[in-house]
């Protein structure tokens, strides 16, 4: 169990916005000896062709968690020195590589036309989309979740949980939106997902809310997770990495919670899964993959909720949030491997290897091309054949 060995005094825990947040806490910081050592990598043969299509390096992420944004057939990345670079997601070529001008904690958020990071001291930076700086803005605490960028706006929220969105031309704050920090959480990204005219926000006590995205008005809010237990360490529920959408069918999961799927106008629970996980979830039009803080890799059916299968093959490996591609489920380890499992019963029919460090953010799939990050700084597009 990968948190549990973080779990140390609550003297690490650091005061923020009136909340205090494990340090220590996956994904950030780092990774003592696993109290249970990663399965061994299993031999098989592969059945699914993958190669690298390109790769180039953008940097350490350290601490931090950087996830590479798609848009407009460009891959946006970053890292926490400051670099932010724009590439051709077809043939991996820069467009352009900048220095923000400062160190970085959050990141990318992108529409094609606009690029926004989160840098420290909660400071927001927006970038044009040939890399030229738009505006800057001040948050009210520090950021760790990348801003979601659509329909006009930038949206971010910081650790003291306020969620504020800013036009995205002018960087004009538009609204703001403060919701109760639980009195310890992780120190984690739960994310937003833009979708029509609302804003999908994941939260932590294992709430999943819906704003307006005119004016910040709350649509509806779900429970992913329910917090309980004697002590506040047993009291954390936080939703774990983004939302996603498939129709109207928006599901998440929560740490020490559920993994659950949400009808995305109403709010209405269309299933729950007792799951506790500190990544997040993927989904496609049959499936929904989960990941649990054991690395057991579930897959439910979408329409109701029920087990398919469940791999323990990866288990302690540290995995990443689960991206379904083409026949696949693919995953990456704490050990820089990205893994293809079957989509329809979880056998291995590839694997990949990288830079031997952690993949941790979200793969994106770019056209063909499934696209990671690893903490060291590769940045790696795969192809499946």
């Amino acid at each position: 169990m990968r948190i549990a060995t973080t779990l140390v005094a609550l003297g690490i825990a650091m005061a923020v916005g009136g909340c205090s947040t494990l340090s220590a806490l996956n994904p950030f910081g780092g990774k003592s000896t696993p109290r249970n050592p990663p399965a061994p990598l299993v031999e098989f043969t592969p059945t699914l062709g993958v190669r690298t299509a390109w790769s180039t390096t953008v940097g350490n992420s350290k601490n931090y968690v950087f996830s590479p944004a798609s848009a407009m057939g460009s891959i946006f990345a970053a890292a926490a020195d400051g670099t932010i670079m724009r590439i051709d997601a077809g043939t991996g070529a820069t467009a352009w590589r900048i220095n923000a001008g400062s160190p970085l904690t959050a990141g990318v958020g992108s529409d094609g036309l606009v690029v926004a990071v989160g840098a420290v001291n909660g400071m927001l930076l927006a970038f044009d989309s040939n890399g030229k700086l738009r505006w800057k803005a001040q948050a009210s605490s520090e950021i760790l979740s990348a801003p979601a960028v659509g329909q006009g706006l930038v949206i971010v929220r910081s650790v003291d949980n306020r969620i504020v969105a800013f036009d995205a031309e002018s960087g004009t704050r538009r609204w703001s939106v403060q919701r109760t920090a639980p009195a310890l959480t992780l120190r984690s990204a739960p994310g937003i997902l833009i979708a029509g005219q609302s804003a999908f926000v994941a939260l932590p006590g294992g709430r999943l809310l819906a704003l307006a995205l005119s004016n910040g008005g709350p649509r509806w809010e779900a429970a992913v997770g329910d917090p309980r237990g004697a002590t506040e360490l047993e009291r954390i529920a936080d939703v774990s990495g983004m939302p996603v959408l498939v129709g109207r069918d928006l599901c998440a999961v929560a740490y020490q919670g559920r993994v659950a799927c949400f009808d995305a106008v109403t709010g209405a629970g269309r299933w729950a899964k007792d799951l506790s996980s500190d990544v997040g979830v993927g989904a496609d039009e049959r499936f929904v993959f989960a990941v649990d803080e054991r690395g057991t890799i579930n897959a439910f059916t979408r329409e109701t909720g029920i087990s398919v299968w469940r791999s323990t093959k990866l288990a302690n490996r540290r995995l990443a949030t689960p991206v379904s591609i083409g026949r696949a489920v693919a995953v990456g380890d704490g050990q820089g491997y990205m893994h293809f499992l079957s989509r329809e019963d979880g056998s291995f029919l590839a694997r990949s290897a990288s830079d031997g460090s952690a993949i941790v953010s979200t793969p994106v799939v770019a056209g063909a091309n499934l696209v990671f990050q690893t903490q060291v700084g590769a940045l790696v597009a795969l192809a499946t054949e």
